[in-house]
């Protein structure tokens, strides 16, 4: 088949790999969100789907808006057979979803009904899911609530970030969605309606989402901190400044700290909780680097008595 892929993110790149490797269908194009500014200096850098479509010598539109006549048209004298999409980060309209025969199929890292949304790793760890996964479904004017075609399921492991999770799904989903491309040029595969049992939602993650709660059970303090890697980034106050928690352990045998209670020694930072102590491991405080959490302790010289989030 003829494909015309859409993609933004870093995330996107192992399925555009896939089907450019392919030998059964062509990606004409690509299209991704435009330039947009990055660094210090705030320049305008092209996403990571534009700059790899670039090396392969592939044609790159990058419509301000789906809707734009400009883009409309030119992709209907593409006349793509089919347009797989990973995380393209736009909404598309019906005048641009009827252009190609076979519609546009979209990579979703989660098993659908469940978690429909833009943060559907991220709410699966923070939610304790020990099974997630990926879907390719044909996309409608819903919300991800379209047909599926095929599914792969992935463990998620007691310490994944969802940066950890995201790039295992990234390169099996590319698998799938190249499968899925095969399967729907052969006539072999089949989209199956989604059930109407089971759908959550997964809306994007706000930096209020990512604020530790130390009322909450150490799990959930982990989770949080776990599902907000890399981004947004799970974060505390510590003398009225934000700080940023990397990565926390989990020490049920100490009970002995109130919700948000510190206690430092020489090699490790206690942090209290609704239920057991967590081991604080790294964090990175306010206009500094990332550093283990008993460098930035013995930095601070935490006072006793001193708290977090208060």
């Amino acid at each position: 088949m003829k494909l015309v892929f859409a993609g933004t993110p870093e995330v996107a790149v192992p399925a555009l790999d896939a089907l450019l490797a392919s030998d059964r269908h062509e990606v004409a194009a690509v299209v991704t969100r435009p330039d947009a500014p990055a660094g210090r200096g705030r320049r305008l850098v092209a996403s990571p789907v534009a700059e790899r479509a670039e090396e392969a010598g592939i044609e790159v539109l990058k419509p301000e808006r789906p809707r734009d006549p400009g883009f409309v048209e030119r992709l209907k004298q593409i006349a793509p057979d089919c347009c797989p999409v990973v995380a393209y980060g736009a909404l598309l309209p019906r005048t641009v979803l009827d252009i190609p025969r076979h519609g546009w199929v979209n990579l979703h890292f989660s098993l659908l009904p469940a978690w429909r949304g833009a943060a559907p790793v991220q709410h699966a760890i923070m939610a304790g899911d020990e099974i997630t996964g990926a879907s390719t479904f044909l996309i409608e004017e819903g919300l991800d609530s379209g047909p599926v075609y095929g599914t792969i399921t992935e463990p998620v492991r007691p310490t994944d970030t969802s940066g950890d999770l995201l790039t295992r799904l990234a390169l099996a989903g590319a698998g799938l969605l190249a499968a899925t491309m095969d399967g729907i040029e052969d006539g072999t595969l089949k989209a199956v309606p989604q059930p109407a049992e089971g759908i959550t939602l997964a809306p994007k993650i706000t930096v209020e989402d990512a604020r530790i709660d130390w009322q909450a059970p150490a799990l959930r303090v982990d989770r949080v901190v776990r599902g907000c890697t890399p981004a947004p980034g799970a974060w505390t106050t510590f003398r009225g400044e934000r700080l940023k928690l990397i990565q926390v352990a989990l020490v049920p045998e100490r009970t002995d700290l109130a919700p948000g209670a510190l206690a430092a020694g020489k090699n490790n930072v206690y942090a209290g909780t609704g239920s057991h102590a967590v081991e604080l491991l790294w964090v990175q405080a306010q206009g500094k680097k990332p550093m283990r959490a008993a460098d930035w302790a013995r930095g601070v010289r935490i006072a006793p008595g001193e708290t977090l989030g208060s």
